[in-house]
């Protein structure tokens, strides 16, 4: 049966010199990176090379840089040493976040009662600029927490005029960049972001490890208690050979970054137009021209065919979602989605659609003939 992998906003394949370079490590460098032998003097460098090379990309400092075990852990670290350790009295966020920011907000709002304010999202999933600037004008100590790509929608968030926004108020800026880290050109000395998080496994690399971005001087302190790794913000012993194949990820990445964001970008305007010619009444969540490896859409298709479509479309060997792979079972319609929708579109089957340079045109016309048969 033809396989068909269309849901890279979930996770990626990872590249097979990603592969080779963790398993080089694994094999000759299984040193701990803490201990002052040989085996462990060669952990340590590659660990320090990997931050390098990563911070490089990113054009910050490499002790900014700080490996966690993904991006729902730097999520969780931020905002809670926010509010723990930098007294931050307000959170201002968005409904359509990331459980990973959400949950963590509702958390801290109950622990510590601190201020949560959730941003006005604007009919095509966009952050209503003003709204947050309303917002702000009220004097606290305040964390902003705005994703910068939507993980559903792939709506993008201008982070530069938000960066401006929050240093205009005086207020700290986090964004959960886990979708747009190695798929979009990213420049800490540019925006002046104060936190950032991101996954490995996004941008074809392994799971289960990701970093944080900590602004130089910014204060937090470590939320997992041990040893010194880390610069002594995240203790537990660092996996060597899952950093050496994030950061050959990121490189990869981005030294193919022009070339294969144009490839992808021209996969997701032809599935638009064999849409538009089979399915004409579809509809975008969202607006054409959000991140180029993301698409949601509405189908025309009757309510009673939404609890079965992606069981239809996975005996097709097609994999597509319909929203985070976090929520993956949840009956509940998507959070994200909820905001953007009526209660009758909310009903009606859709689909995100997500694409990698593994992509062909190919498995987009099995896509439509599949949708066909639906």
């Amino acid at each position: 049966m033809k396989k068909v992998y269309l849901d890279n906003a979930s996770t990626t394949a990872m590249r097979a010199e990603v592969i080779q370079e963790i398993t080089k490590v694994m094999t000759d460098d299984f040193g701990n990176p803490s201990s002052t032998h040989s085996f462990g003097r060669n952990g340590k460098t590659i660990l320090e090379l990997s931050r390098k090379s990563i911070a490089k990309y990113l054009n910050c400092s490499a002790q900014e840089i700080i490996f966690t075990s993904g991006g729902t852990e730097a999520n969780n670290w931020i905002l809670r040493s926010a509010v723990k350790d930098l007294k931050i009295e307000r959170i201002i966020t968005t409904k359509i976040e990331h459980h990973a920011v959400l949950y963590t907000a509702l958390a801290l709002q109950a622990e510590y009662t601190i201020q949560v304010d959730y941003v006005k999202i604007n009919p095509d999933g966009s952050i209503d600029l003003t709204h947050l600037s309303n917002l702000l004008s009220e004097e606290k100590k305040t964390i902003v927490s705005l994703m910068h790509v939507n993980n559903e929608t792939g709506t993008i968030l201008d982070l530069d005029r938000v960066s401006v926004i929050c240093k205009q108020y005086n207020t700290l800026f986090h964004s959960d960049m886990v979708q747009s880290v190695g798929k979009t050109a990213i420049d800490l000395q540019k925006t002046p972001v104060d936190f950032i998080s991101a996954s490995a496994h996004k941008f074809h690399g392994p799971k289960g490890v990701g970093f944080a971005f900590i602004r130089r001087n910014s204060g937090l302190q470590p939320s997992i208690f041990g040893g010194e790794q880390e610069k002594g913000l995240r203790a537990g012993t660092e996996a060597v050979h899952q950093i050496a194949g994030m950061a050959k990820a990121l490189a990869l990445s981005y030294e193919n970054l022009d070339q294969e964001r144009t490839y992808i970008s021209d996969l997701k305007m032809y599935l638009i137009e064999q849409l538009e010619i089979h399915f004409p009444s579809f509809r975008i969540n969202g607006k054409k021209e959000d991140f180029y490896n993301i698409i949601n859409i509405i189908l025309p298709f009757s309510s009673d065919k939404t609890a079965m479509l992606l069981f239809s479309l996975d005996m097709k060997g097609i994999a597509v979602s319909r929203g985070s792979a976090c929520q993956s079972g949840s009956i509940k319609p998507s959070h994200v989605l909820k905001e953007m929708l009526s209660e009758e579109d909310l009903k009606l089957p859709n689909l995100r659609i997500s694409f990698s340079h593994y992509n062909t045109k190919e498995d987009i016309d099995w896509l439509i003939e599949s949708l066909k048969t639906v």
